[in-house]
């Protein structure tokens, strides 16, 4: 459907009605699929004709009911015409009007009309015959004959310019409809990509601690309380905020953040609440504050923690009561946002050095959300690895890189203090450091990571370090190797004792140590040199 009331707006059509007015003294009427007249008010009193019959018609309402009636007849006729345009003869039977469809895809959507004109002077007999009709409406005969006098005939090269004016006038409705539908579509799928993109159920991670951060993400969305989300550095923290609010009742509100660390007291004060003009030296105008700019949407604070005890007072009044009063004004004024607040600080240890009032710790603690680090969930590493380098690789339109088993193994043997975003970093380096290769080895990771000790914080509780890779047989593999390794350390080469332990023949045993080199020699000397067999 054309916005048709938007079109009064668009400087080149409005530009386009005054020429034909001007200089051809003819009404451009806009029809809609249904023929009504869509940029016409019977009740706006100041319009100007150009034409001199709407002129005489159009103000009263027998005459404006008769033309009304068959601007619809036009459209109805039109709609079914197979060709762009029409020229017929008017209600009168001496004038001319010239219709152009505005069509998409094939679809009428409309029609641009143009009344009316004449290709020669008229003559009495049919101004006596009009009049007669005119007359029957009940309207002023004299008036009617004078605007016919008005009416100038165009010569033919005047008619031809005439109508590519009106045909412009249709093809720049149908560029602007076909322009603003692309927009709509485009704004539906950037929502739809924002509404994905920090929809919960496609965070990553199947581990045990997501799986249970998802349960309490289903229960927390839908309902409007504040939340306070705790979690190290690197853990996620903000996108968990964007997506309870994309999943919640005020999705379609604004989503506002601010970091509460980045900023001094006085700057957070004013970033928050707003200011008047001439409160303090630079604010030379009345500013909205994040909870206004937020008004029925969502206020992301976060490192809350950080936040001095003067700005904690303020944050709890407008918790408590729904209102705020802006740096250096004196009315106050109402919101309504939903907090979610973050922060990586111990806040029960900062009550109790006095940093953090206890009253706002509750308030804003209505239901807490622990985001895990990633050495607890090192089961989800392989599928972030995966999803990072992907990426990565498309955005720089390259061909996927995958990590061999040895580098996956370091970076399971890494502690990842910075989380997932030190991971994501780590990907993007390793992509762009790793050149031509395809296969990337450990060689190309940072140092830290290199240097990081087998068995480390990835290791399970009887100290064995699976390691997986992309692909589960390869990841099977990689266990079993594992399981028979330190099987064979833990029973001191007994291989009929583990063969056992494994459920597994000696003889199939002794077949996987050949496969995976497990020797015992290799194995001795890997256990005096304190090293790990590969």
């Amino acid at each position: 459907m054309i916005n048709w009331d938007e079109l009064r707006h668009i400087h080149v059509i409005r530009k386009l009605q005054q020429i034909i007015g001007q200089w051809f003294h003819a009404e451009v009427f806009f029809l809609d699929e249904r023929g009504v007249v869509r940029n016409y008010d019977p009740y706006d009193r100041q319009r100007e004709f150009k034409n001199p019959i709407c002129g005489n018609l159009l103000p009263k309402e027998p005459g404006r009911e008769w033309m009304l009636n068959f601007f619809r007849d036009v459209s109805d006729q039109f709609s079914q015409h197979k060709d762009p345009h029409w020229i017929s003869g008017g209600p009168l039977g001496f004038e001319k009007f010239f219709a152009a469809k505005v069509q998409l895809d094939g679809e009428y959507l409309g029609a641009v009309v143009a009344y009316c004109h004449v290709e020669s002077e008229v003559s009495q007999d049919a101004v006596t015959k009009a009049a007669k009709d005119v007359e029957s409406k009940k309207m002023d005969v004299e008036f009617f004959t004078e605007a016919v006098k008005k009416l100038k005939p165009l010569t033919p090269s005047e008619i031809k310019y005439f109508y590519e004016l009106v045909d412009l006038v249709a093809q720049e409705i149908t560029a602007f409809h076909t322009e603003i539908s692309k927009r709509e579509a485009r704004i539906h799928a950037l929502s739809n990509q924002l509404e994905n993109r920090y929809s919960y159920n496609q965070m990553i991670g199947k581990s045990k601690p997501m799986q249970e951060l998802y349960s309490i993400l289903d229960k927390v969305s839908s309902s409007e309380a504040t939340v306070l989300i705790q979690g190290e550095n690197g853990t996620g923290k903000e996108l968990i905020a964007r997506s309870v609010h994309f999943n919640s009742p005020r999705k379609g509100a604004s989503f506002v953040t601010v970091n509460c660390s980045a900023l001094t007291e006085t700057l957070l004060d004013s970033e928050l609440f707003g200011h008047v003009k001439g409160s303090f030296t630079g604010a030379i105008k009345d500013k909205k504050g994040l909870f206004e700019m937020a008004h029925n949407g969502t206020l992301f604070l976060d490192e809350v923690g950080d936040m001095s005890l003067t700005m904690q007072v303020k944050l709890l009044r407008v918790l408590q009561q729904g209102t705020l009063t802006p740096v250096g004004g004196t009315e106050e004024r109402k919101v309504d946002v939903r907090v979610i607040a973050a922060t990586n600080r111990d806040l029960k240890g900062m009550i109790e050095e006095g940093t953090f009032r206890e009253d706002l710790y509750y308030r804003i603690n209505v239901i807490n959300i622990q985001v895990p680090a990633l050495r607890d969930r090192k089961e989800d590493i392989p599928v972030l690895v995966d999803h990072f380098l992907l990426k990565n690789c498309k955005e720089k339109e390259i061909p996927l890189k995958q990590l061999t088993s040895r580098a996956m193994e370091k970076i399971f043997d890494y502690h990842w203090p910075g989380n997932i975003r030190q991971l994501e970093n780590e990907m993007e380096r390793l992509v762009v450091l790793s050149g031509t290769e395809t296969k990337v080895g450990p060689e190309v990771l940072s140092q830290p990571i290199r240097d990081a000790a087998p068995g480390g914080s990835g290791s399970s509780a009887k100290g064995a370090s699976f390691r997986f890779a992309g692909k589960l047989k390869d990841a099977m593999e990689e266990l079993e190797k594992t399981m028979i390794k330190e099987g064979l350390r833990r029973t001191k080469w007994n291989k009929s004792k583990l063969a056992k332990e494994l459920g597994i023949s000696r003889a199939g045993l002794i077949m996987k140590v050949e496969k995976y080199g497990l020797d015992k020699r290799k194995g001795m000397r890997d256990d005096e040199g304190g090293g790990s067999a590969a």
